[in-house]
């Protein structure tokens, strides 16, 4: 008996933690995060018709310097896409970061640098570490999300198509 509790008990917390995992086909969840003017930025301002790339990132996180510098340099395929680059850092360390792994992404007009002054991607996102990126489509449904920094080349193949 104690046996078949423990397994329930398990079983229970595995469920509650996958289901708040983000799905393929999910809505792409309601925030509000600020652009570096101040400005506030909702995600329901992200315009439908094109595919949109969030990428949540902390300026001294290696992986994500690596995954913006990546995106840097094959900045001219992201043309087609909004990216959207989200952090919890304060501007100065977003400068940094952005001059220092991203600036191609700064001069691009489909690039919003966003600061989630409220905390609120980590419930509403689920990361489960930096970077996390997530490719919604035209219709903002959820495409592909993943918080390994190996899987951008399946980002850029899914944003190709």
């Amino acid at each position: 008996m104690k046996h078949f509790l423990l397994i329930l008990l398990f079983s229970s917390c595995f469920l509650a933690v996958r289901s708040q995992e983000l799905m393929k086909g999910s809505d792409l969840p309601k925030a509000v995060f600020y652009k570096t003017d101040g400005k506030t930025f909702t995600t329901e301002q992200i315009s439908k018709g094109k595919k949109s790339l969030i990428m949540f990132f902390d300026a001294t996180c290696g992986h994500c310097q690596k995954v913006a510098a990546e995106l840097s340099k094959r900045s001219k395929e992201l043309g087609h896409i909004d990216l959207y680059l989200v952090t919890h850092d304060e501007q100065t360390s977003i400068n940094y970061f952005m001059n220092k792994y991203g600036k191609p992404l700064l001069a691009m007009k489909n690039v919003t640098v966003l600061q989630d002054k409220d905390h609120v991607f980590l419930p509403l996102f689920h990361p489960k570490q930096y970077p996390a990126l997530y490719l919604y489509g035209q219709d903002k449904k959820l495409i592909f999300w993943s918080s390994n920094d190996k899987d951008l080349p399946k980002f850029l193949a899914l944003i190709k198509n």
